[in-house]
């Protein structure tokens, strides 16, 4: 006959609290799925210190500058930028780069269950996705809470084979300036987009493509 174990009050009271902790996460309905989820995508803490500072941005447009281009993007030097800080939920965060009054390109961010992503989406004006889009990656490093770089996954690599190497930056000093940076290694590939963080612009038009266009 097996001895009976009466457990101290607290210790059963942890018990209880353990096991209902893990009854809430497992049957949790989809409207309460949001946190249960981020609350298991556990990032290391410089990736959430960035993300929290992405998203108290949203909202936000900010006029910017091509600071660096090799080669010589002349589009781009010549064009007002605009990044504006769209659309912000607990997983992803939507920032369209408007190009004077081309609007085709959205950076679009996620938390995966390793880490950050940076994708591109590319849409013509009337909506429809370009040939070439949703190219990008991941990080492959805690890095820092103002400061992320990730390297080109394989979609990027069978959608543009020279970028297989492609490394983005997205870095940033609070309240003064945000960086998009592309970087290619093994080459002089190189660009980089400075944003003035300290006064905010009107919000542009929505982005081609956009479901309320």
């Amino acid at each position: 006959m097996r001895p009976t174990v009466i457990l101290p009050r607290s210790s059963w009271s942890q018990a209880m609290c353990f096991g209902l902790v893990l009854s809430i996460v497992a049957c949790s309905p989809d409207a309460a799925g949001e946190r249960a989820v981020v609350a298991s995508n556990v990032l290391p803490a410089q990736q959430v210190a960035f993300w929290s500072a992405l998203q108290s941005m949203c909202g936000d447009a900010f006029a910017g500058r091509t600071a660096a281009s090799e080669p010589p993007d002349a589009v781009m030097a010549q064009e007002r930028l605009v990044m504006h800080v769209r659309r912000c939920s607990a997983d992803s965060i939507l920032i369209p780069f408007h190009v004077g009054e081309d609007r085709s390109r959205t950076w679009v961010l996620t938390r995966t269950a390793t880490g950050l992503r940076l994708k591109h989406d590319h849409r013509h004006e009337d909506g429809t996705a370009d040939s070439v889009t949703m190219y990008g990656g991941d990080t492959m490093e805690a890095g820092d809470s103002t400061r992320q770089a990730f390297h080109a996954d394989s979609l990027t690599a069978e959608l543009i084979p020279v970028a297989r190497t492609n490394v983005w930056t997205i870095e940033f000093e609070p309240g003064r300036m945000f960086a998009y940076v592309l970087r290619r290694e093994g080459t002089d590939r190189y660009f980089r987009a400075e944003f003035d963080l300290s006064t905010p612009v009107g919000a542009p038009p929505p982005p081609w493509g956009s479901s309320d266009r």
